[in-house]
């Protein structure tokens, strides 16, 4: 989308060097006052109007902090340059931070690519790029909120809102910033399981942090880019089942990692069992007709396998009486 925004033109004075003519202006207004006659009164509280006038153009812009000039509903472009400065006072000067902010997402609950209730969350770091756009490309009303007395006997645990319409203004960005960044997770956290238990998936919202967390840059980009907002850094600071199944979700995985381990336990006793049947037939310590050797094999197998250690049983028969 093409930017609008452009660096201010007009006139723009030091702030110092307009204080000095503004003080010659009130001493001449003053004297003016002295001379005792009609027109030095006349001129005298002419130049009074006009320093009252003049000293709503003095401005201070900070290090990443910009004005968004305005000139009687007409945008005359944006003011980046650090200073003390003197404009015209009848632009409406809106002042806009152009600093990394921080947002985290409390944990929302999404489902996720096959179904499952997850609860998810997210901390986004931000900065507006483009003034223009963040100023006048998102609606920069506030939600109305009624001012409360603190003063009020009957509710002496309210909170007074002073400047309610400003704060509503200062906090727009974060308004817009906080819905697209919920729609943002929720699109992203469909697009992937919570792991590859369900469809075999490579990349899951467990295992693919990286991955994740880049796709989640791009959408969350693709959204705020038209309000003029750069996402510098997202990622997901909390991933977890939704508490409806975290208990069956938990005795699943537990009984998933006890599969595992004995899948890996008889793997490992098979081995052990081949390698000694062929090391004593090899060095023919013994030899072992089939019925020896399937016997063998069980009780390799038992020791090997059991989840305590094995009794020894003294046999003083044949293996068969």
């Amino acid at each position: 989308m093409e930017s609008n925004e452009k660096t201010f033109g007009g006139l723009k004075l030091s702030g110092f060097l307009m204080l000095f003519m503004l003080f010659i202006l009130l001493v001449c207004s003053v004297l003016l006052f002295t001379l005792n006659i009609w027109w030095g009164f006349l001129f005298g509280i002419l130049g009074l109007v006009i320093l009252f006038v003049c000293l709503f153009g003095f401005m201070q812009v900070e290090p990443n902090d910009g004005r968004v000039m305005v000139f009687f509903g007409k945008y005359k472009g944006t003011i980046k340059e650090n200073g003390f400065f003197w404009v015209n006072p009848f632009y409406e000067k809106k002042k806009i931070t152009l600093r990394a902010r921080n947002l985290d997402v409390p944990p929302i609950k999404v489902n996720d690519k096959v179904g499952n209730p997850v609860m998810i969350g997210l901390v986004l770091v931000w900065r507006v790029k483009d003034t223009y756009k963040a100023m006048f490309d998102i609606d920069s009303s506030s939600l109305a909120m009624p001012a409360i007395n603190t003063t009020d006997k009957q509710h002496p645990s309210a909170v007074n809102i002073a400047g309610g319409a400003l704060m509503g203004r200062m906090n727009n960005f974060e308004k817009f910033v906080k819905i697209q960044s919920d729609s943002a997770l929720r699109s992203v956290a469909g697009l992937y399981a919570y792991d590859n238990q369900e469809n075999g998936d490579e990349v899951t919202l467990r295992s693919g942090n990286k991955l994740v967390n880049e796709r989640l840059e791009e959408e969350l980009t693709n959204r705020l880019s038209i309000a003029g907002m750069e996402v510098v850094e997202a990622r997901i600071n909390y991933l977890a089942y939704a508490s409806e199944i975290a208990g069956v979700m938990l005795r699943r995985q537990q009984a998933d990692a006890i599969i595992a381990a004995r899948e890996k336990i008889v793997e490992g006793a098979v081995s052990m069992v081949h390698m000694a049947l062929e090391k004593l037939d090899k060095e023919g310590v013994v030899s072992l007709d089939e019925d020896k050797k399937a016997a063998m094999v069980s009780n390799l197998l038992v020791v090997l396998c059991a989840d305590e250690a094995a009794q020894p049983v003294l046999n003083t028969g044949t293996l068969y009486h």
